[in-house]
């Protein structure tokens, strides 16, 4: 699986550490920046990232900013993309398996279980069913349907 990976420089720290769990766990990624932590822009890195993962360059990816929220808002303004802001495993979890969300949108001033997080959303299959008129809804919603 290959990963797109975003931030701010709230979220670099983060980021950073993210990195080495992906590479501990062989998972193939891609960092779209920020590099340092001089202040920038979130919404460029979440476009980045989010456009990468529509295209299908890549299978998921991860965003993160200072609470996880502007990332997600950026990232949901690109068609067919579900961006997430999690802050805990079971917000996680059902991320992936009630909405089918490509992109974890974390919040580094959070005190949460990041590595779990990750791990969870990585690894946790879309249920589909009775959830895929839902999503299709969402679909619809982005064509003006």
């Amino acid at each position: 699986m290959r990963i797109a990976l975003g931030s701010d420089h709230r979220g670099l720290e983060l980021k950073q550490k993210m990195i080495k769990q992906l590479e501990a766990s062989s998972y193939s990624y891609h960092d779209f920046g920020c590099y340092t932590a001089e202040s920038v822009d979130y919404p460029d890195y979440a476009r980045l990232v989010a456009e990468a993962v529509a295209k299908g360059d890549f299978e998921r990816g991860i965003l993160i900013c200072g609470t996880g929220i502007g990332m997600s808002i950026a990232a949901n303004k690109v068609a067919g993309i579900r961006a997430a802001a999690c802050c805990d495993v079971f917000t996680a979890r059902r991320a992936r398996e009630h909405n089918d969300a490509q992109i974890l949108c974390l919040g580094a001033e959070h005190k949460s279980p990041f590595a779990e997080m990750v791990k969870i959303f990585l690894t946790t299959q879309y249920e589909g069913g009775r959830h895929q008129q839902r999503l299709d809804k969402i679909a619809g919603m982005e064509r003006g349907c």
